[in-house]
């Protein structure tokens, strides 16, 4: 077996996880909260929303259903060439599996963390266990059982880019853009049954989690993106170790290392590395393609919405250039984006300059369709300084809002 070395971690971070190709494939994830009208406040057993989903048969859109650590249901869509064809396909899917839920009384819900229900564990792969087992050994017992189980959100999946410098500008527009989806969309004020004071507890949820794999990447003008992930990767700690076939062994979470110092020991393999990169968190993640990850799951309507603003931005040049423009003042605004969203000032300014870019850039990339639920969102939030969050009610916090 080949012994892995630090320089075969920056090449597999220059090779697997920046490798280039042309903007203009999308993808999305969309993560919903579960709810069952006749009992709102219960948690659903994700058995039971396993047996539902299973005989609703295949998805007409293709997209793949699993399920969160806290029974959260994601549907996953393919790689689409134009964002057109994925909200077809997605809004296809979406709509049959509510179809099917809503037979049984199940509802999806579009908040970024649950309002009232407190965590509860229902996986079973013991990979979660071992997640679990990482947060109470390193001190995020609490934040890290309700990251896994309570929060939910919409993960845009984009090109890295067409050669390293682009990469490098995507790179850099993704992590400025961040606070402003954040912002715009920031949808879960409440938690156990009360107001947090934020409007993104989800976003402030992850900012408190072990920081070496959750925070953004450092990464400086110039700077080769590739190198600072790869940093990122050998400097984050080992959350689990997963058993070798055939061995007996057991999987083991926080094994108190981290990966650099798994490294000198000679053990790690590729496929270690591979697995150790699905362990890290950060807002803007790269996997062959960039993730954005920041984005909390917004209202059933208006899921496209993140999507549809994020692609134009980083897709179409003369959006791109107005959103690098637009967001240099806020960038690295997280926890303001969090906290206050849109009532914020300049991230509201920032706001109004992207979603005005990104409805100007919607028709020149083919997507012209989603162009008036885009501007009815810009409508009722962005211009106006709102976000989702300012719609929720703690006196209605058991009702599941489609």
């Amino acid at each position: 077996m080949h012994r892995l070395t630090v320089d075969d971690v920056y090449e597999h971070a220059h090779g697997i996880c920046f490798k280039n190709g042309p903007p203009g494939t999308v993808g999305a994830e969309t993560e919903w909260l579960v709810v069952d009208r006749r009992a709102p406040g219960a948690h659903v057993a994700v058995e039971r929303l396993r047996t539902v989903v299973e005989r609703a048969g295949p998805l007409p859109g293709g997209s793949a259903i699993t399920f969160e650590p806290g029974g959260q249901l994601e549907l996953s869509s393919a790689p689409f060439g134009d964002l057109g064809a994925l909200h077809r396909a997605l809004s296809a899917d979406i709509e049959h599996v509510r179809a099917r839920l809503a037979e049984h009384a199940l509802e999806l819900t579009g908040r970024g963390m649950d309002p009232a229900r407190p965590p509860r564990l229902q996986a079973d792969h013991p990979r979660y266990a071992c997640m679990r087992d990482y947060f109470v050994a390193t001190g995020y017992a609490e934040a890290g059982l309700t990251m896994m189980c309570s929060t939910a959100s919409v993960q845009v999946c984009l090109e890295v880019g067409a050669d390293p410098a682009d990469a490098q500008a995507r790179w850099r527009l993704a992590h400025a853009l961040g606070p402003v989806l954040v912002a715009a969309f920031a949808n879960s004020p409440l938690r156990a049954g009360r107001p947090t004071g934020l409007r993104s507890t989800r976003q402030a949820t992850w900012s408190v989690l072990d920081p070496a794999r959750t925070l953004p990447v450092a990464s400086g003008p110039g700077a080769d993106p590739a190198a600072d992930w790869a940093r990122y990767a050998l400097d984050a700690r080992v959350m689990l170790v997963r058993p070798r076939p055939g061995t007996g062994e057991r999987w083991a979470g926080a094994p108190g290392m981290t990966f650099r110092q798994w490294l000198a020991k000679g053990e790690p393999d590729r496929d270690d590395l591979a697995y150790h990169l699905t362990t890290l968190f950060p807002p803007v993640r790269p996997r062959g393609w960039l993730e954005l990850r920041m984005i909390d799951a917004p209202p059933l309507r208006y899921w496209p919405v993140p999507v549809a603003v994020a692609a134009a931005l980083l897709d179409d040049p003369r959006a791109a250039d107005a959103a690098a423009e637009a967001t240099a003042p806020v960038a690295g605004r997280w926890a303001e984006a969090a906290r206050d969203a849109l009532t914020d000032p300049a991230l509201a300014r920032a706001a109004r300059a992207c979603f005005t870019a990104a409805l100007e850039a919607l028709p020149r990339l083919g997507a012209a369709e989603l162009t008036p639920l885009v501007a009815e969102y810009a409508d009722r939030y962005v211009d106006r300084g709102r976000c989702p969050a300012d719609d929720l009610d703690p006196a209605h916090l058991l009702e599941a809002t489609p």
